[in-house]
């Protein structure tokens, strides 16, 4: 695995798209090569914008924040996963529309993936204590032999795509977690949110296969069943 550069102290710079259902089959890239993307599906431009000005001041090093408005409901897994496909970097987040970041959020991260030699780094939610990457920060190395492009699990429609990508990672010694990268979603009514139960039967079956053969250790495939 190609080590993540050493991160250069430069701006993580704001850019505006759309993604529409016409687009998901595009090939074309979106925008030049960077060494770090931050993807942020949104469809609330004021809570995206706001979210943006924040991580962008809070981030520490430089990099292109990529938000990306899901037009037609589309879903976050799958505006991910578009964008994913169509971008080239080093490495890359995916956030959200309502994530807040502590100072220096994504240079911890980048330190820590490079410092460790790692594949995926878990941003401190204030829920998982490290425990899984609700938002997190992959090298793309390590995340393109997973599913062939896609960042997440295609078949996930709202959950659980974060964490069969962390269990993916922990299976592999690919996991890291810097504490001190704080990246939050600040949801008031998380707490009460049902989980979608179509996506949680999806993960049971695909962890009953040991997650299509890539992890052995029942441990880890019981974490989140």
């Amino acid at each position: 695995m190609s080590p993540v550069p050493a991160p250069q102290p430069k701006t993580l710079t704001t850019r505006f798209m759309e993604l529409r259902a016409q687009d998901a089959g595009a090939v074309e890239l979106l925008l030049p090569p960077v060494e770090t993307l931050v993807i942020m599906p949104y469809i609330d431009r004021a809570a995206a914008e706001r979210s943006a000005r924040q991580l962008a001041a809070r981030a520490g090093v430089g990099g292109l924040l990529l938000a990306i408005q899901d037009c037609d409901r589309q879903g976050f897994i799958s505006i991910i996963n578009q964008t994913y496909r169509r971008t080239q970097s080093a490495s890359v987040a995916y956030v959200a529309q309502d994530a807040f970041a502590g100072r220096h959020w994504l240079k911890l991260a980048l330190d820590a993936l490079r410092k460790s030699g790692k594949g995926l780094h878990g941003f401190n939610d204030g829920k998982w204590m490290g425990a899984l990457a609700g938002f997190g920060l992959a090298t793309r190395d390590w995340a393109d032999a997973n599913y062939g492009g896609d960042l997440f699990h295609p078949a996930y429609q709202r959950h659980y795509a974060d964490v069969e990508l962390t269990v993916l990672a922990l299976g592999d010694d690919q996991y890291c977690y810097d504490p001190n990268a704080v990246l939050m979603e600040v949801d008031w009514d998380k707490e009460h949110a049902a989980v979608d139960p179509g996506d949680r039967a999806l993960y049971r079956q695909r962890a009953a296969a040991q997650l299509g053969g890539r992890v052995q250790s029942p441990k880890l495939l019981a974490l989140f069943s």
